[in-house]
């Protein structure tokens, strides 16, 4: 096999690597909305590193590794939260090398409190991801909350409920 050959190969997988991490990335993203909207505790804590960081801001706080993350939901946002649903976009991934990337989407959240009020949440999440010992998971998410608003009047209701 010539040089060039060789290079071409090592160039084409690199490639290849990048689209693999790419789609292993966005799954993070929609796992933490899917775990966190059905209560699956197992699907969100999965996309976290042990060590890892959730800065959710004001009105939340910051919270470390995985007994941070599970006092935050558990004891902050699941006991206030009847319901929720997150829908992520405009997620977008820049690689520093093969095992880091900084990825930024937004988020739309509608949900109702426990009083049955209903909120509008937009906001960015901004992750640092690692790729340890071959699995891609979110070492650091910051939240920056855009608005908070409730939506008078609103109800959240399945169809054919009251």
């Amino acid at each position: 096999m010539t040089n060039d050959n060789q290079a071409t190969i090592e160039a084409l997988l690199r490639r290849v690597d990048e689209l693999e991490s790419r789609s292993a990335l966005r799954d993070l993203v929609s796992d933490y909305c899917i775990g966190f909207d059905t209560h699956d505790w197992d699907r969100f804590i999965g996309i976290w590193h042990d060590d890892c960081v959730w800065e959710i801001g004001p009105p939340f706080g910051s919270f470390e590794g995985h007994a941070g993350i599970k006092k935050a939901v558990f004891e902050i946002l699941y006991p206030a939260w009847r319901e929720t649903h997150h829908l992520t976009s405009n997620l977008r991934v820049q690689f520093s090398d093969a095992d880091h990337a900084r990825g930024t989407c937004d988020v739309d959240c509608m949900g109702a409190l426990k009083d049955n009020s209903v909120q509008m949440i937009s906001a960015t999440y901004t992750d640092d991801f690692e790729r340890r010992n071959g699995v891609w998971k979110i070492a650091r998410r910051g939240v920056k909350m855009h608005y908070f608003n409730v939506i008078p009047g609103a109800q959240m209701n399945a169809p054919g409920a009251a």
